[in-house]
């Protein structure tokens, strides 16, 4: 295929591109919508659709692609509520489009100083939007749509589609004249649009935005994202997961009980014997020592605890660290579920975010022996530390600072959107769960409050070094951002009887409860 000659830098102020298999590398949309039938339904769905695998590969190969985009979408999303699917699109699946995106594409388009445009030429332009404007800075988003019934609820039917809707569709955002300088397509489809563009590429390997001087913006990196998926859904994968489902809930209630059962600091050691591991590094410091009057206070002023400040990868990081010290370390937290708490074998603080009462709290159970601190408020999946609170800085000088990450395979054992009790369980349900806890310094006393240090300096202090041991970035995003971008508020739990839970929290932890014990 002769490719058209590049136009000239200047030139190029807008870029039409085909999102399936063009802007990203993979032209399959199926671990699209296994992750909508997973995560917006339940096993139910997410195994009916894996079953239509083969005749939907059978349709592609005949050259039927858009029956079997049908076919997909009918089964992935029929009947499931229109905030279900939304949500899913805008806190699940653009960590998987993120990941597969073709850098050669991105660097052509990003450069394009214009109108931008995406066209989902394979996915419902639902699916696609949040990635498309947010991460790849589009302006547009060209596709078909689901269509919702009265009640809010999708049929599982498109309009929309089809090459030539796609054409009009672009042709009416070049309206007057104006064409598009770029085109970037690969499939049958994208077809219908490069025609309309003055320079256009069939395949993206061979795309590319010449001598201009004008550099591709840096990509933004999807920092938050949920779903209890770590791969992606392929079919091969998703059968992995459903033969793996029944024998994972084995394994994670036998490690939950063991670990029950056995001293806290025998659980490194025989953590091997059932598939996990706790990898530790750096020096542990021993416990204080307490005099024969058993101060509250040392010479320094110091409450007598140490105060361990831990970067909050999972609900698991406090448990883990008493597990490595081998001895009671009292963890505070802003919101835990009672199954949690019951099932964690060290003492738990609730805060309440007044700072007063909190820091009343902290200094308490440091006087009666260690406290382990995740200043982030909330976890974070990805390699991003979130802005430090810096009221740990306030309440001692006796500070070390325990950078914790781990490793999983199959599920993640953190959620914004689903039921948090279920975090642990999914921990253990990997079939090798690895947790690596790294222990620095303790803080010299130049470099806390008691030097003069603002509390503010402490805690970003903390976090830099942090962010170095685990080769991590430094943001100074925060929980509420967080939830404000996964599930559309700011994170706050408040106390209620579970009488007085909305009717959408009940269905969700339901369906998850119930998909979890059926499958």
């Amino acid at each position: 295929m002769v490719t058209m000659p590049a136009a000239p830098p200047r030139a190029r102020r807008s870029v039409v591109a085909e999102l399936e298999g063009a802007l990203l590398r993979g032209a399959d949309t199926f671990p699209y919508f296994m992750l909508v039938a997973f995560e917006a339904s339940g096993l139910p769905r997410f195994a009916a659709l894996l079953a239509l695998w083969p005749l939907l590969r059978l349709l592609e190969l005949a050259g039927r692609g858009g029956l079997a985009l049908r076919v997909a979408a009918l089964v992935a999303t029929a009947g499931v509520s229109r905030a279900e699917v939304e949500a899913v699109s805008r806190a699940v699946l653009p960590k998987f489009m993120a990941d597969d995106v073709d850098p050669r594409a991105w660097a052509a388009f990003g450069a394009c100083e214009g109108r931008r445009v995406v066209v989902a030429t394979r996915l419902p332009r639902v699916m696609v939007e949040r990635f498309a404007r947010e991460h790849l800075g589009a302006h547009e988003v060209v596709g078909c749509d689901l269509e919702y019934s009265r009640l809010r609820r999708c049929t599982g039917l498109l309009r929309g589609g089809g090459g030539e809707a796609v054409a009009g569709r672009v042709r009416a955002l070049f309206a007057g004249g104006d064409r598009p300088d770029l085109g970037i397509g690969r499939s049958e489809m994208a077809r219908s649009f490069l025609p309309l563009c003055k320079v256009r590429h069939r395949s993206s390997s061979k795309v590319s935005h010449g001598n201009s001087s004008a550099a591709a913006p840096p990509f933004r990196p999807v920092i938050f994202h949920d779903g209890r998926l770590v791969c992606r859904p392929t079919a091969l994968m998703s059968l992995v997961i459903l033969l793996w489902l029944p024998l994972g809930a084995l394994v994670a209630f036998v490690r939950i009980a063991v670990g029950l059962m056995v001293p806290i600091w025998t659980i490194p050691y025989i953590a091997p014997i059932f598939g996990g591991a706790v990898i530790t590094h750096g020096r542990a410091p021993p416990p204080v020592r307490r005099g024969s009057d058993a101060a509250v206070e040392d010479s320094g002023g110091s409450p007598s605890g140490v105060l361990f400040v831990c970067t909050h990868r999972t609900l698991m990081d406090p448990v883990v660290l008493a597990t490595v010290l081998g001895r009671r370390v009292a963890a505070v937290t802003y919101s835990i579920s009672r199954l949690s708490e019951v099932l964690s074998p060290i003492p738990t603080v609730r805060l309440t975010r007044d700072r007063g009462v909190d820091a009343a709290r902290i200094r308490a159970e440091l006087a009666r022996g260690d406290v382990a601190v995740c200043p982030e408020g909330t976890t974070c999946r990805e390699p991003f530390l979130l802005r430090f609170s810096a009221l740990f800085a306030e309440l001692s000088d006796r500070i070390v600072p325990v950078a914790m990450n781990y490793r999983v395979g199959l599920f993640h054992p953190t959620t914004a959107r689903g039921w948090k009790a279920m975090d642990p369980i999914f921990f253990f349900m990997n079939p090798r769960p690895v947790y690596e806890v790294t222990f620095l310094n303790q803080l010299p006393a130049e470099a806390t409050c008691a030097a003069g240090k603002s509390p503010v300096d402490v805690a970003n202090y903390v976090q830099r070094i942090l962010a170095a041991t685990l080769g991590f970035e430094c943001t100074s995003l925060t929980r509420k951002d967080k939830y404000r971008v996964l599930a559309g508020n700011d994170g706050i739990v408040t106390a209620a009887k579970p009488a007085a839970l909305g009717k959408a929290a009940w269905q969700s932890r339901v369906k998850e409860v119930l998909g979890f014990l059926l499958h």
